[in-house]
Formats: structure tokens, sequence, C-alpha cells
């Protein structure tokens, strides 16, 4: 079985996830606890390597109270094994699975398993396959998966039919710029008529933001 995977992201009201600068500070306080709660409830969470080397990110929950046990498993999709083996997503705080490509260096991925302890899944040719990936993380245990992607890897995912649910922070700002990301980039559908449905099944207000949450149909 698959894991449920649940798309949770921040953006603004023109659909941008980061400026053109790669700035993406989106989120007001509430929101950012309320991504933190998330992390604490599912089995792993999900970033692309491109998320990796823009922000170094932990993917731990540390802004509300938790214990180490509460840390997701991390996985990063990173076809060709560019993952630093010095940043915080290979720290010891949880463990961390990198998903690579038949294409990925071999001294690469050793580099990985050797300096940082990282398990090493290979899926895919020349890309993750991503269906293979979910396949291994669900014979793995995994039942819950939080995708904070960035625009690409959520598009993949998407075109993938791996989403099950889209959870969105809404902020009160407008960034423009026609080479910043939005919340999915990718090669995009030619006609509405294929866009990826939704089904609107909860929003509030959170503090300024707007929470949005929707079930992929």
């Amino acid at each position: 079985m698959k894991p449920k995977v649940i798309l949770n992201a921040a953006m603004t009201l023109d659909g941008k996830i980061a400026t053109q600068t790669g700035s993406s500070e989106i989120s007001g306080q509430e929101d950012i606890l309320r991504g933190h709660r998330l992390r604490k409830e599912m089995d792993a969470i999900m970033v692309g390597i491109n998320t990796v080397l823009a922000d170094d990110p932990r993917l731990t929950v540390h802004k509300i109270s938790s214990n180490p046990e509460d840390n997701p498993l991390r996985v990063v999709v990173d076809s060709k094994a560019r993952t630093p083996p010095k940043y915080r997503i290979l720290n010891p705080e949880a463990p961390t699975i990198i998903a690579v490509s038949q294409e990925a260096s071999r001294d690469k991925i050793k580099a990985l398993e050797d300096d940082s302890k990282a398990e090493v899944i290979i899926c895919g040719d020349k890309q993750v396959d991503l269906n293979c990936l979910m396949d291994e993380l669900g014979n793995k245990g995994i039942k819950t998966l939080m995708l904070e992607g960035g625009s690409t890897l959520n598009y993949s995912m998407l075109s993938a039919g791996l989403v099950n649910e889209i959870r969105v922070c809404i902020a009160p700002m407008i960034a423009g710029g026609a080479e910043a990301k939005t919340l999915v980039d990718g090669k995009g559908v030619d006609y509405m008529k294929d866009a990826f449905r939704l089904k609107l099944k909860k929003s509030y207000n959170l503090g300024e933001d707007l929470i949005v949450e929707y079930e992929v149909l």
C-alpha cells in the first residue's frame, strides 16, 4: 500500500511559494505551528533536492513541544545524489532516505551512506520513479507522508496520481514575478478540462492567513 500523501504549502494570493530570488517567508506564526503539528502526525516528510539546496532544511518537529521520536522519516527526491553530506537534512535528529536514479554516481551514493548514514533507494533510470518510491515507502510501513515539495516535485506527484490531499495557507500578500515559483509548475496541462480536480473539505482563518484543505479527486 502506498502512503497517503498530503501536499502542504504556503503561498501568496497570486499563487507564489517564493519570489524570483528564492525568498519564501510567507506563513504567519500560527501557520508555521500548524505545519509542525502536521509533521508530528506524519510517518514521513518529503522534499525535492532543489528545496534542500536552497533552504538546507531540518524537516523536524521543532516549533512545538515534541520528543525525538515525533520526528518523521525524512525523504529527499534526488535523482543524481546531489545532497551535500553535511546538510542538516542528514543530521542525526531523524532518519533520512535519499531516493536516487540509476544515473546517480556510485561515489556520491557511497558518501551519503558512509558519511551521513542515510539510506539510499534507487528507483528509476534517469529520474526518480515516484510510483516506485511510494511503493518502497509503503513496504517500510510508511502510511502517511507530508509533501513539502517545491513546484516541480508538486507537479510530478500530482501528475503521477500520488497526492491524496492538499492543504494550503494563503497569505494576504501578492508577490508577482514571471520567474517566481508557483505552487505547481512543471509542464502543466494544455487544456483546463485536464486540470487536476479537487473537492473542498474545509477552509478557515488562521491569524491573518486563510487555510484551505482539498481532497484530490
